[in-house]
């Protein structure tokens, strides 16, 4: 499954020519020119891996919208592409916690290369991290699941599931965000699977009755996880 990018840029021929590049690039790429659009809906930023946003945008500038992306997804890596040179800008970006900050024009086939490089610095940070779910310890990258009373060796998807509710705990998250991120697909075959997968994880926690995925029937399910 391609790592999913969302781009955030007002002019319609760089925009339409970056988007045409990365997605050659093997990338998934959303596109959209009205940063307004995203401020109605911020949730749907579970999805991406990386956005990449320019700082001069109408209604809204990239430094203001990052910084709203930035509290409600803190661990989602994002670049800024600016026509601005000026080195207050730049660090202002790397201050609001920015991965990268590249002046227009750019290279397409360099930009391609920093996300990968960002996306493989991000990777490896988040596989390196073992998670304390309650009296859980969660390992990502070995794909067990300890508990003082019993261990489990979880499949790859058992892992991705978990650690993207971990991710968003405290959260709601629809069924189509799930489906999206850990499927690539939304169906009602997914849907189904995704529905067993839950059960399965709901099982591995009952050790500990803090530990709760509510459904939300229809919608998705909200979760709340001691870590």
């Amino acid at each position: 499954m391609s790592n999913k990018l969302l781009l955030i840029e007002d002019d319609p021929d760089f925009g339409f020519m970056l988007k045409q590049y990365l997605e050659l690039s093997l990338f998934t790429i959303d596109w959209i020119a009205q940063p307004l659009e995203l401020m109605a809906n911020l949730e749907q930023l579970s999805t991406y891996d990386l956005v990449i946003l320019d700082v001069m945008l109408p209604q809204i500038s990239g430094f203001a919208l990052a910084k709203e992306i930035n509290v409600l997804y803190p661990a989602l890596p994002f670049i800024f592409l600016t026509a601005k040179e000026q080195k207050i800008d730049k660090l202002t970006g790397l201050k609001i916690g920015a991965d990268d900050y590249i002046t227009k024009p750019c290279d397409p086939e360099e930009l391609s290369l920093r996300i990968q490089n960002i996306l493989k610095r991000n990777q490896k940070s988040n596989s390196l991290k073992s998670i304390q779910i309650g009296s859980y310890l969660f390992s990502p990258d070995q794909l067990i699941l300890s508990h003082p009373a019993e261990q489990y060796r979880l499949t790859e998807r058992e892992a991705e599931l978990l650690l993207f509710l971990c991710q968003h705990n405290g959260q709601l998250v629809t069924r189509e965000q799930i489906l999206e991120k850990v499927w690539g697909n939304v169906d009602f075959f997914t849907g189904r699977s995704m529905d067993v997968f839950i059960t399965r994880i709901r099982k591995y926690l009952s050790h500990d009755p803090d530990l709760v995925i509510s459904s939300n029937r229809g919608v998705g399910f909200t979760v709340n996880f001691n870590i």
